[in-house]
């Protein structure tokens, strides 16, 4: 059943793109200069892919031990990175795969099925083009300028949630670190405006991102720490 979806997104995804063919080219082409800078091949142990939430992360800094390929641009949304997808994955065989995308959907006006189903056209993508890859989905984050959003934001990371198993990737809840005591998102961990992320934003999802990257044997010991 899972290698059927997958079959059948990656067809979707096809036909999408025979449409963006055609002389209408509503999604992507406001980043094509942006994204001419990912052309270059380019070998990386982990790739990082998404909108700017991706792009504005210090990747090379927050994980000094890690070869990783930065391919965050704009306020892309998951049809932008679908339309540029051949040339944002170029050259790039990673053995790890986190990506961010869908919350510009939702700030574009788009439903949480909507959403949901573009998100997972493209981690089904990834997983038929990257078969051996870890893939993770990084949650759509709880900010305070789009706070009225997020209900919206959670109902599609409940449906991406609910698929992970069934098209091959994992799921990381990166917005829960973000909140605070008082059950809204903590404005220290944002920048000025109350949409990217701090340092301190960014340490944290670091610290998650961090212990996801482990080898397979300490996550196997974590796992039994945490049951005894």
């Amino acid at each position: 059943m899972a290698m059927k979806w997958i079959a059948t997104a990656v067809m979707a995804m096809t036909a999408a793109g025979a449409l963006a063919s055609e002389p209408v080219d509503l999604a992507g082409s406001r980043f094509d200069a942006e994204v001419a800078a990912f052309a270059q091949t380019e070998r990386a142990s982990a790739l990082f892919l998404g909108s700017s939430s991706i792009r504005l992360w210090d990747i090379a800094r927050s994980f000094p031990a890690l070869h990783a390929a930065n391919r965050g641009f704009g306020g892309a949304t998951t049809a932008d990175v679908l339309h540029h997808y051949d040339r944002v994955v170029a050259g790039v065989q990673p053995a790890s795969v986190l990506v961010y995308v869908g919350e510009n959907d939702i700030a574009g006006g788009a439903g949480a099925e909507e959403t949901a189903a573009a998100v997972l056209t493209l981690l089904a993508r990834l997983r038929h083009d990257m078969p051996g890859a870890r893939i993770a989905y990084l949650s759509m984050k709880p900010t305070p300028s789009r706070w009225a959003l997020y209900p919206r934001m959670a109902a599609a990371n409940a449906v991406i949630r609910a698929r992970a198993a069934e098209v091959g990737f994992d799921y990381l809840d990166v917005g829960a670190a973000l909140i605070g005591a008082d059950g809204r998102p903590e404005a220290g961990l944002f920048g000025g405006d109350g949409l990217h992320l701090s340092a301190e934003g960014y340490r944290r999802w670091t610290a998650i991102v961090e212990r996801y990257l482990q080898p397979a044997s300490q996550m196997a010991s974590v796992k039994t720490q945490r049951a005894s």
